[in-house]
């Protein structure tokens, strides 16, 4: 298995075939916090995401679904978007709101990467929750080319994704035990991902506040319950797949 990791969606090239050398699997990752809450709300029983880039795609799609069976997340600049049922908090998807409903997502970069890599085979995406479980299923499909998308701000290269993007490559290191299993890091970016990992895998969470979208998150207000979550690592082993084209569900 080789996995290379391309930081912001705009760093991702055009994806071809898996017979044209493509990759077969592509891993998106937006710590804080999309894919976090993502991997929640579908632990915690949505029926489905259905992410969008514009919130105007949303609000068409959104319309057409039963009124009881549907919520609307949306985010811009680390705030809920006006009128919206929820914003990006995978604490705010409790059992009790998200349980039998799809949510239809849009938020500030995650949503693009994921649209990004729509076209790859197999998508899942990633926390540092899910990391393990992540790798797993990568090594139980015999993926042989791993594309992993962070999602950065606004175009820039973001701390918080590198560190995850890290502890998936390091979960696959760790897993790929058998001989005929080989994995290595196809670009620098990879191996320098796996570095901050290792740098910071005791301390999860002073890396996440340390990042400039973490200083960005305690300047809007007290997120120390968002913190806690999203640097949790390994408590979750849900695997958000996408199912059909922008629509992930629980695997």
């Amino acid at each position: 298995m080789q996995i290379s990791y391309f930081h912001t969606s705009e760093c991702v090239p055009a994806v071809r075939p898996v017979a044209e050398g493509g990759p077969d699997a592509a891993v998106v990752i937006d710590v804080l916090r999309a894919t976090t809450t993502i991997a929640w709300s579908l632990e915690n029983g949505a029926e489905a995401i259905q992410a969008f880039a514009d919130l105007g795609e949303l609000d068409a799609t959104a319309a057409a679904w039963p009124a009881e069976r549907r919520l609307r997340a949306g985010e811009r600049g680390g705030k809920r978007v006006d009128g919206y049922d929820l914003g990006n908090s995978p604490l705010a998807v409790t059992p009790e709101l998200v349980g039998g409903k799809r949510i239809f997502m849009s938020t500030t970069n995650g949503t693009r990467s994921l649209e990004a890599v729509k076209a790859v085979p197999l998508l899942v995406t990633a926390c540092l929750p899910n990391r393990t479980a992540v790798a797993r299923r990568l090594i139980e499909r015999d993926c042989r080319q791993v594309w992993i998308v962070g999602s950065g701000w606004e175009g820039d290269y973001s701390l918080e994704d590198s560190l995850a993007a890290g502890a998936v490559v390091s979960a696959a290191l760790e897993l790929a035990v058998s001989p005929h299993v080989g994995v290595r890091c196809a670009n620098d970016e990879a191996l320098a991902a796996l570095a901050l990992w290792q740098q910071w895998h005791t301390d999860t969470e002073t890396c996440l506040r340390a990042a400039s979208h973490g200083q960005r998150l305690i300047g809007i207000g007290n997120h120390d319950v968002d913190f806690a979550c999203c640097a949790a690592v390994d408590n979750l082993t849900i695997v958000p797949t996408q199912t059909s084209p922008g629509v992930l569900q629980g695997a």
